[in-house]
């Protein structure tokens, strides 16, 4: 790493490096800006990628729709919390609520749905955490929830969550007697274009209705059922068996791809021996 180049990957989160006191902020949605974001994310992705496909869906569709749900997945990229906002907007159809830690950075994001998160201690967190608990009882909201709770390499292994998501659902079903939990793989791949593609696994949905559990044991419960879905994925995607896959988006062929799809159907004729 070459001097005043900043390190990948940290273990320290960035509220904590800047140990500065931060005005918890919470969402702050309307129809309008929910619009624009929509339309904006949406876009985001079909400029970068040249597909997004999903699968498991009916996991999330299955599910208990009178008590709220929690979606938590693993965070690699930048672009997590973007594809996280479309699969809750134009896979499950409801609004969704992101915890945020650089907020600061990006304010406009409060319209979109995000709400910040101060790590700097553990009194902060809290603030942050039982908002979480609150807002899960409008169940227009999906709360998405990256629990490792800081940015990890692709394919990371093994995961390792802080203990927020255990926390907020030991205290979201003493208030609502009953939750749902479920893993959703994200994995950024090549496969046949010269872009990438978003690829979205629903894990199995898991209910949750004892308020007695162990923060730690429930956490490292967890961390098994997200592993579980990204293996799975990734075995899926491993092996090429992606015809099961639902899309959400799919770019047209650029004109030099369909140039070489039409040479590539042109029969030459064989040329005969001298």
């Amino acid at each position: 790493m070459t001097k005043g180049e900043k390190k990948l990957y940290s273990d320290v989160p960035p509220t904590k490096l800047r140990n500065k006191e931060e005005k918890f902020k919470p969402a702050k949605t309307n129809r309008f800006w929910l619009t624009i974001a929509s339309l904006f994310f949406f876009n985001m992705l079909q400029n970068r990628f040249y597909a997004m496909r999903y699968y498991g869906v009916e996991n999330y569709k299955e599910r208990d729709k009178k008590v709220p749900t929690i979606l938590f997945a693993p965070h690699c990229n930048w672009w997590d919390g973007i594809v996280l906002y479309n699969i809750t907007h134009r896979i499950c159809h409801k609004e969704i609520r992101l915890m945020v830690e650089e907020l600061n950075r990006f304010p406009l994001l409060r319209r979109g749905g995000a709400y910040s998160v101060n790590k700097k201690s553990a009194q902060t967190a809290m603030k942050a955490l039982q908002y979480s608990v609150d807002l899960l009882g409008d169940l227009r909201n999906i709360l998405c929830i990256f629990p490792q709770g800081i940015i990890r390499p692709p394919h990371f292994r093994p995961f390792k969550f802080q203990t927020g998501l255990a926390y907020i659902a030991k205290s979201a079903v003493k208030k609502y007697k009953k939750i749902n939990l479920i893993p959703v793989a994200v994995d950024y791949c090549f496969l046949r274009d010269n872009r990438p593609e978003v690829i979205v696994d629903f894990g199995k949905c898991i209910e949750l209705t004892d308020e007695n559990i162990d923060r730690r044991e429930y956490t490292e419960f967890l961390e098994n059922a997200l592993t579980q879905i990204c293996d799975e994925q990734f075995s899926r995607i491993s092996n090429g068996e992606m015809d099961d896959y639902k899309i959400l988006f799919k770019q047209h062929l650029k004109w030099y791809r369909r140039i070489e799809q039409r040479l590539k159907s042109i029969d030459l004729p064989e040329i005969a021996d001298v």
